[in-house]
């Protein structure tokens, strides 16, 4: 069996490898521009209704910032066991979330009709990593059911 650290360690590995391909996805989504070549996808989002976006936009970015930070107190602090038992639940469902956006996407990149296959391999990429966040958050859970634990 895993100990529950090394769970813990790989999840903050997997979260900040996948934030590195968030960022790498944006950068790559921006590299015509350095070819003098345009960027600008055809969009129907009203222009007051942009601002709303770069927030969300944001806020995508910086939870799994605030999740790595989360994982290391779960698993660092002294009462972990109790204290840290609503973290351990709530990043499986936070994981499963990132990972239902992400196919969202990687589905949306795959039917646009201009899109490029560098953005759809990434996305698949940031996919598979999601896949193995979900697959240690679950196990992390698991960990620390304890003797007397209901099912998850």
């Amino acid at each position: 069996m895993v100990p529950s650290r090394d769970r813990a360690l790989r999840l903050r590995n997997l979260w900040q490898c996948w934030f590195l391909a968030l960022l790498f996805h944006t950068d790559l989504g921006l590299m015509p521009l350095f070819h003098g070549l345009p960027v600008e996808i055809a969009s129907k989002v009203p222009p007051g209704s942009v601002a709303v976006i770069f927030q969300a936009m944001l806020a995508y970015g910086l939870v799994p910032l605030a999740a790595v930070i989360l994982i290391t107190y779960a698993e660092t602090s002294p009462e972990q066991e109790q204290r840290w038992r609503w973290w351990r639940r709530g990043h499986l469902a936070l994981s499963l979330v990132y990972t239902f956006t992400n196919a969202g996407h990687l589905v949306v990149d795959m039917v646009i009709p201009d899109s490029r296959t560098d953005q759809v391999v990434l996305m698949a990429v940031m996919l598979v990593i999601g896949l193995l966040i979900n697959r240690e958050a679950l196990l992390w859970c698991r960990d620390h059911r304890g003797p007397n634990a209901r099912p998850l």
